[in-house]
C-alpha cells in the first residue's frame, strides 16, 4: 500500500490526507541523527570545511535551495561563514561528464577534483539509490569525509554508505521532498539561531 491508494474526489480530503501522511513521515526524522548531522555541519562551517550537496531532480532543487540558504543565512548575524556548493548546479559541467563519460559519474567526478578533508557531502535522494549519488557517497566516505544523506522509501544504498541517514518513512515522492526540504531549512534555522543573541532572535525573521 502506498499514498494515495485510492481516488480522491475533491482536492480538500487529498489535502487532509496528504498533510496526515506529511506530519507521520516529519515525526518519523530520528531526532538523535538530526543532532548528529547538525554537529558535522557545524564542525564544517567552523574549521572552513565545504559542504558538498547532490541529487536528482526534485532532490537538485532541495541541493541548490540548501546552498543558498546554508550559505547566505548562516552567516547573517553569526560568526560562521559557511562555504556550501551544491554539485547539481552547474548545467555545463554536469552534462559534459554526463556525455563523455557517463551520467553515474557527474558528482563523484566533480568531488575527485575539489573535495578535501574536513569537507563533508550530503547526498538528497528519496529511493536512497541513484547510482550517481550512491557513488559520491562511496567515495566519499572511502576518503575519509563525512557523508550525510536524505533518503526515503526503502533508503536504498546511500543510506547504508552515510556516516549519518536523516530517513524519512514515507512512501510518496512529493512527501518525502517535502519532509526533505524542510529538514534543510530547520537544520539552517536551528543554526542559525544557537549562534545569535536571544534579545536579536526577536528582531529578524527565520
Amino acid at each position: 500500500m502506498t499514498f494515495p491508494d485510492n481516488k480522491f474526489a475533491e482536492i480538500g480530503a487529498y489535502t487532509d490526507a496528504y498533510f496526515e501522511e506529511y506530519a507521520k513521515a516529519g515525526a518519523s526524522v530520528d531526532r538523535a541523527k538530526l543532532a548528529a548531522a547538525a554537529a558535522i555541519l557545524v564542525k564544517a562551517y567552523e574549521t572552513g570545511g565545504t559542504l558538498y550537496v547532490c541529487g536528482n531532480g526534485g532532490s537538485a532543487a532541495i541541493s541548490n535551495h540548501l546552498a543558498c540558504d546554508h550559505g547566505k543565512l548562516l552567516s547573517t548575524d553569526t560568526d560562521l561563514l559557511p562555504q556550501v556548493q551544491s554539485l547539481a548546479t552547474n548545467v555545463e559541467v554536469i552534462t559534459a561528464i554526463a556525455n563523455d563519460i557517463s551520467y553515474d559519474e557527474v558528482f563523484i567526478h566533480q568531488l575527485r577534483l575539489v573535495a578535501q578533508a574536513g569537507d563533508v557531502v550530503m547526498t538528497v535522494s528519496s529511493s536512497g539509490d541513484s547510482e550517481n549519488v550512491v557513488r559520491a557517497a562511496t567515495w566519499a566516505r572511502e576518503q575519509g569525509i563525512e557523508v550525510i544523506s536524505m533518503t526515503g522509501f526503502e533508503g536504498g544504498r546511500t543510506a547504508q554508505a552515510a556516516s549519518v541517514n536523516l530517513h524519512v518513512t514515507a512512501d510518496n515522492y512529493g512527501v518525502i521532498e517535502d519532509v526533505h526540504q524542510s529538514l534543510m531549512h530547520l537544520l539552517g534555522q536551528y543554526m542559525r539561531q544557537a549562534r545569535m543573541e536571544e534579545d536579536l532572535i526577536k528582531q529578524r525573521k527565520f
